[in-house]
């Protein structure tokens, strides 16, 4: 009886190493981590960095907002504008916005152009819109105003000039004869040196020189350069960048 209950124990005894064996295997072969899913799966998106906001100043954002709701360009408005005025010439075209208020008041050389169909005469834009308004002047000096519509290009007025004596005349249509570049070779010369748009061009005297003043506003950050180009020789004279 001694001896069965010695081997009994032995086997026993094997039998519990046995099985602390296979747990041990078990244990080392199992993963340490919970799961076993790959760092892509388990680690949250990296943030996407915002890109940094341009701020702007009163006068940039003015003019962003005028030139992304215009829809005529300088060359269009100026071409419409001098077909309002036989035998005129170009001397000043501004993009603005609009005050809003009537057309051209009764008396003056053109009330602008009819609506089509309606025999009336467009309405002006409305308060805050784009807006070129233009002078051009016949062969003995004598200036015209046009407005034309920035977005639909229609003419709003066109009426001549009050209050403009024989000597202003004169000096108009002497600058006119001076002036061997025309307003589209200074807008070149301009927009060459800047890339832009055009917001603004007229025919001046500055320092006793007669040049073109162009303004060209950059769609990157909305600053605008103005370029005093000879008018006789094309040359750029002065640079100026308005950064407010």
């Amino acid at each position: 009886m001694a001896l069965t209950c010695a081997l009994g124990s032995s086997v026993l005894l094997m039998a519990a190493c046995g099985t602390d064996a296979t747990h041990s295997s078990v244990a080392e072969a199992a993963p340490t981590s919970p799961t076993a899913m790959s760092p892509t799966a388990t680690s949250p998106a990296s943030p996407t960095p915002a890109s940094p906001t341009v701020s702007l100043n009163e006068d940039q954002a003015h003019r962003r907002d005028l030139i992304t709701k215009t829809h005529v360009s300088w060359e269009k408005a100026a071409a419409t504008a001098v077909k309002e005025v036989p035998g005129g010439k170009l001397v000043d075209l501004d993009l603005k916005t609009a005050s809003g208020g009537a057309t051209a008041s009764p008396g003056t050389a053109s009330p602008g152009t009819p609506s089509p169909g309606t025999g009336s005469p467009s309405p002006s834009p409305s308060a805050g819109a784009p807006e070129w308004e233009a002078k051009v002047a016949a062969a003995d000096g004598t200036v015209h105003r046009v407005d034309i519509d920035a977005v639909s290009g229609n003419v709003s007025r066109s009426r001549t000039e009050p209050n403009q004596d024989a000597d202003d005349k004169r000096e108009v249509a002497d600058r006119l004869q001076k002036a061997t570049q025309t307003s589209a070779q200074a807008v070149k010369t301009a927009t060459d040196k800047t890339k832009g748009t055009v917001t603004g061009i007229s025919l001046d005297e500055h320092d006793h020189r007669l040049v073109w003043s162009v303004d060209v506003v950059t769609t990157d950050n909305w600053n605008k350069t103005t370029f005093d180009v000879d008018a006789a020789n094309g040359k750029i004279v002065r640079e100026h960048v308005d950064r407010d």
